[in-house]
């Protein structure tokens, strides 16, 4: 952590991924929610949407493109059973994937779940100059992601880097050849 620096808020927006919960059942999405709201951010927008992929890419498209979030945190569909689609309907959309995120996540998980963390499809990137991290289903790993990923990567004083400080130069390559 950089003392000299001063937390700058992140605004985030939950997406919780299912057939089945509702706000008042989605325990992983009120994990994160909790989360964010410890680690002095603020809580743009949060909605759960059925495991589909037009309705998922539909709701991504529309808070990429909305001034008051800057990242997305999604929990649910990340596995392997047919309706888990939330990759299908991210990979497409993202402008760069941060390939590290699903490393760095299976190898927290390793040592809770043993090989069994091989079934999730955790991942993130980058889409119109906002983050996405597509989190499994379970509060455990909300959890994990949260606490170990997401939490010191979305800190502007957490050293040596992270990924508040990068933010804005995410669109710098639509500015080439303008000017």
């Amino acid at each position: 952590m950089n003392e000299a620096r001063q937390f700058i808020p992140v605004r985030i927006a939950i997406l919780t991924i299912s057939d089945t919960r509702t706000l008042e059942t989605d325990a992983s999405g009120q994990t994160l929610a909790d989360r964010v709201a410890a680690a002095g951010h603020l809580l743009s927008a949060r909605k759960i949407v059925k495991d589909d992929i037009r309705a998922i890419r539909h709701v991504i498209r529309d808070w990429t493109n909305r001034i008051d979030i800057d990242a997305i945190v999604t929990t649910g569909g990340t596995g392997l059973t047919g309706n888990d689609v939330t990759i299908e309907a991210m990979r497409p959309l993202f402008e760069k994937e941060i390939e590290g995120f699903g490393a760095l996540f299976h190898m927290i998980s390793f040592p809770k779940i043993g090989t069994s963390t091989i079934q999730s499809r955790a991942t993130a990137g980058v889409m119109k100059g906002k983050y996405i991290f597509c989190l499994p289903g379970s509060p455990g790993a909300c959890r994990d992601g949260w606490d170990q990923i997401l939490q010191p990567q979305l800190d502007y004083t957490h050293k040596p880097c992270n990924f508040v400080e990068i933010m804005p130069r995410l669109e710098e390559h639509q500015m080439r050849g303008k000017g």
